[in-house]
């Protein structure tokens, strides 16, 4: 699975009527029963409310028993029965919590042995990507399913937990002329069965509830074949699917899906599991899902052509690489237990970007799975929190291991431990654990026992187990004296807070020049070496590994005035460590400084932009005030308005046809760096003029690649007159328009327009989830932040509706992760707190920790950064 982290979340929050007792299981099934084979036949007509299916499930019944329990979730069970022996006898399906857990009552106590359950149900679609959903496409339904986590006991019966495996038989019947498809090739071409067509498929291998899937609809499907490979002698059948506005735009993922799975068999040396490929793409995924053989992806991510953005291709090839890696590592093993999903989501994270590198080297695909891996620092370093391998007990709790630990920490905790091990060791484990469990489930130690045995380095999984066991971001504290460097370490902690003492076994590397030496620290404090020389001292040599660094003072302005020269890795390295110790309270403000003007010469315009927007935080964060803003505007225009000026800047539409992609993409974000944070009058002056023009009926003035920008750089000069306007043209217009209005007012950051919004404008136009959606707009700005907080907690009760839940449904908690005070953050608790009595605080208890930190930081800092820059 790989997801994108949303900003706007819907709380799901389970039906009341079902209450769960303290006698229930919560978590994994007692060992009663188990699942050995499924027949699945559904009935799925995309454009009915309903769907149907008849589900049977070989079971090993392991002790004498008058009911087991298994799942079932919001089904209309109209018919259950057992057969044993050849004969069936009616039995009571009963669900007993809101997650799902379900109890089959035989009515006597049946002996151990074989048999075979059998139920007929209905149930409604789901809307979002939780479960079997729905959606209504230019005028054309379509059906898809998403059962990670916990979501398939939606769709039939079942035991749904990682651990059972099983062969699954699955039926289809839909309408004429759709495709149907589900994990394994389809036998013929489907038969008449009343007005539908019934389509089979053959068995699968064995699989878990959570790898299975059903689509349907009036699909554009692409076919192509992937060729042989050294690890595969037939070829494997390809198509990529999706809707009908998709229809040409199927292409790319169809000639380059291949050439990952052949990278893939390279690396594995196994052939790709399962005996076809689909990809398939849905409009409402914000990620992707590795369902065995028939991966779903968010639209866009799948489809996009040569011509697109760099950046869209690198999501290509890391989503797609991420997705079929788990066909080997996570569907082919599969993990025991949600306790272990961190190995399986932690691994595909670090293969995807490796992987996606080899795929396209030019993108530098793996420059971005080191950025994520500092995002993840960014939680990982709060109070609250978990460590990557945690112990899950219920399954109110499973939807939360899916987060940036697992994806961003875990990854770049595997990437160091392969970066230290050496690629050969690393890759030989892996083929060894994929030879032991093909096909069967696995636990984090049987993983590290395969690492043990092609490693033959104890020392090494220490150091593994050391950062998957513990929560926190190792901070090490090189010193310079007579003799050499001294290495000490500490976990990282915000400023004003008191991190608990922590001991990693970190393999901890630095260079000078060429030469690298890498030392695993397992002690509080111990010498390193480094190579001789008066070169320039690079902690976290590469770039790989997951901790901070702090220097003394003459090495920190060495490395800052070495930027421009150090690889893009190292510097995000850089940037992480020096903004970091800025957070710890240490005065570094000079320093982040000349860190920025010495970025904004640095070949990577990665680079560069990290530290725009990290300085535009500062705003963000309250730290500005209004006699500061003219000296941080200097600086943010000395640094970034050359560049923009170097590429050139026209707002109108095709000024700048003959530039590729990515310079275009360039420009724009330049443009708005340097219009709203530098706020350069020429720049902002060339905008407003032309949304002017725009606004008048010259389509040709304004390219909608600046369309928000103008229009919010129009609010914030023109103020609440102008607001009004943009609003009143953009609730008349089509979509594109309405949004971009209604977004620009949202983001203008004047007090006086969100009053007006929030309290007083009225529209039937303009109902209340559109309202509620961009009062969390006006949540994320510094000056209408409290205005929108008041709206959003008086509207609570209509902004925590239920959404689609499920694993993409997040946490509302997420949306107030902009606040800085702690007054709001008791407020959000006592808010938020008592709807999660049956689900995992975890979301909230993080944002919460973010909004007092943020408090604590601006209470005592912002007086000083402002001076700095008065100054």
């Amino acid at each position: 699975m790989r997801f994108l982290f949303l900003a706007f979340c819907t709380l799901f929050v389970p039906a009341a009527a079902l209450a769960q007792t303290s006698a229930l299981p919560t978590g994994k099934l007692p060992d009663t029963a188990a699942p050995t084979a499924y027949r699945v036949d559904m009935t799925i007509v995309p454009e009915r409310a309903r769907f149907s299916g008849h589900t049977e499930i070989d079971v090993d019944l392991k002790q004498a028993a008058s009911a087991l329990y298994m799942h079932g979730r919001n089904l209309h069970v109209t018919r259950a029965v057992v057969k044993i022996a050849g004969k069936e006898t009616p039995v009571t399906f009963t669900q007993k919590t809101p997650q799902g857990l379900a109890e089959v009552q035989f009515g006597k106590t049946v002996k151990p042995g074989k048999l075979t359950l059998k139920f007929d149900y209905d149930a409604a679609f789901a809307t979002g990507p939780a479960g079997l959903y729905h959606l209504n496409i230019a005028n054309r339904w379509y059906s898809w399913t998403q059962f990670e986590s916990i979501d398939a006991r939606g769709a039939f019966p079942s035991f749904d937990e990682p651990g059972f495996k099983t062969p699954f038989t699955v039926s289809i019947t839909t309408k004429p002329g759709f495709a149907a498809i589900s994990n394994a090739p389809e036998i013929g071409k489907g038969k008449r069965k009343g007005a539908l067509v019934r389509h089979d498929f053959i068995a699968t291998k064995p699989l878990p509830t959570y790898l299975i899937a059903f689509v349907t609809g009036p699909f554009a499907v692409a076919e192509t074949v992937v060729p042989p490979t050294p690890q595969r002698e037939k070829p494997l059948p390809l198509r990529v699917v999706g809707t009908q506005p998709n229809a040409a735009q199927l292409k790319f993922a169809l000639e380059e899906s291949g050439k990952i799975v052949a990278l893939l068999e390279r690396y594995f040396d196994q052939p790709f599991p399962y005996p076809k490929l689909d990809q398939i793409g849905s409009p409402v995924m914000p990620g992707a899902m590795e369902n065995a053989g028939a991966d779903i992806y968010g639209d866009g991510i799948l489809f996009l052509d040569e011509h697109a953005p760099s950046d869209d291709k690198r999501t290509f090839g890391m989503v797609v690489a991420h997705e079929l890696s788990h066909q080997w590592f996570g569907d082919l093993v599969t993990p025991a237990w949600w306790d272990d999903i961190w190995l399986n989501e932690s691994f595909a994270n670090w293969m995807g970007y490796r992987i996606g590198d080899e795929w396209r080297p030019g993108l530098n695909v793996e420059v971005d799975g080191i950025a994520e891996a500092f995002d993840a620092m960014e939680i990982d370093a709060l109070a609250a929190g978990r460590p990557i391998h945690e112990r899950i007990t219920r399954d109110a709790d499973i939807d939360a291991a899916f987060d940036q630990i697992t994806y961003g920490k875990g990854g770049q905790v595997v990437a160091m431990i392969a970066d230290y091990l050496g690629d050969e060791k690393f890759r030989d484990g892996v083929r060894l654990h994929m030879q032991r469990h093909s096909y069967g489930n696995a636990t984090t130690d049987e993983f590290f026992g395969s690492l043990a045995d092609a490693a033959h380095d104890p020392r090494v999984l220490a150091s593994l187990r050391s950062f998957v066991d513990q929560q926190g971001v190792p901070l090490v504290t090189l010193h310079r004296g007579a003799d050499g460097y001294t290495a000490t370490q500490q976990r990282y902690a915000y400023f004003g807070t008191n991190a608990p003492a922590t001991q990693w076994m970190i393999p901890f590397c630095v260079r000078r020049a060429a030469a690298r030496n890498c030392t695993l620290l397992d002690k509080p404090e111990m010498a390193i070496e480094t190579a001789a020389g008066d070169g320039v001292l690079v902690p976290n040599a590469g770039g790989w590994g997951y901790y901070r660094f702090d220097l003394d003072p003459a090495d920190w302005d060495a490395l800052i005035a070495a930027t421009p020269t150090l690889p893009e890795p190292e510097a995000l390295a850089v940037t992480d460590s020096l903004w970091a110790g800025f957070y710890a309270g240490k005065p570094y403000l000079p320093k982040l400084i000349a860190f920025a003007k010495a970025a904004g010469g640095s070949p990577s315009t990665k680079i560069a932009l990290e530290n725009a927007q990290r300085l535009q935080g500062l705003g963000k964060g309250g730290l500005l005030s209004d006699a500061a803003l003219p000296g941080f505007r200097t600086l943010i225009a000395s640094i970034y308005a050359p560049q923009l000026a170097k590429l050139g800047f026209d707002p109108a539409l095709g000024a700048f046809a003959a530039d590729d992609a990515d310079r275009k993409q360039l420009r724009s974000e330049l443009a708005e760096i340097v219009a709203d944070a530098g706020h350069d009058v020429a720049v902002r002056a060339k905008l407003t003029t032309a949304l002017d023009a725009y606004l008048a009926g010259d389509m040709k003035a304004l390219d909608p690649e600046y369309g928000l920008l103008a229009a919010m750089i129009g609010v914030q000069d023109r103020g609440l007159p102008f607001a009004k306007m943009l609003v009143t043209k953009g609730l008349a217009a089509p979509g594109p328009i309405r949004e971009l209005a209604l977004r620009a007012v949202a983001t203008s950051d004047d007090p006086e327009v969100a009053r007006w919004f929030l309290q007083e404008f009225s529209d039937p136009k303009l109902d209340g989830k559109e309202r509620l959606k961009f009062a969390g707009v006006f949540l994320q700005t510094p000056r209408t932040r409290d205005l929108a907080f008041t709206y959003m907690i008086v509207h609570f009760g209509d902004y925590s509706k239920p959404g689609s839940g499920g694993i993409f449904s997040g946490s509302t908690a997420k949306t107030f992760e902009s606040l800085c005070s702690t007054a709001q953050a008791d407020q959000v608790d006592a808010k938020l707190r008592p709807l999660l009595a049956q689900d995992s605080t975890l979301g909230l208890d993080r944002t919460l920790d973010k909004i007092r930190n943020c408090a604590r930081f601006r209470d005592a800092k912002a007086g000083e950064v402002s001076a700095a820059f008065a100054r």
